[in-house]
């Protein structure tokens, strides 16, 4: 008899999450696909200044470096 009472009570905790999920996902907002978009759908294209691109570059070459002096 517990188990079907365990079963019920998980039941009715998971009732009450997806009514919340439904109710926080009507409210919009970020997360739900409705920012960062055109009118098209896609999301819009972020540029990236030369500098940063090298920046970026050589960091992930000095992580490349250091694993590669580890193994």
């Amino acid at each position: 008899m517990q188990i079907r009472q365990l079963v019920a009570q998980l039941q009715q905790e998971r009732n009450r999450i997806q009514t919340a999920i439904t109710a926080l996902s009507a409210l919009g907002g970020p997360g739900t696909g409705g920012t960062g978009t055109t009118s098209t759908g896609r999301r819009k294209r972020r540029t990236i200044s030369t500098e940063a691109r090298r920046k970026i570059s050589e960091a992930q070459k000095k992580r490349w470096a250091a694993r590669k002096k580890a193994a």
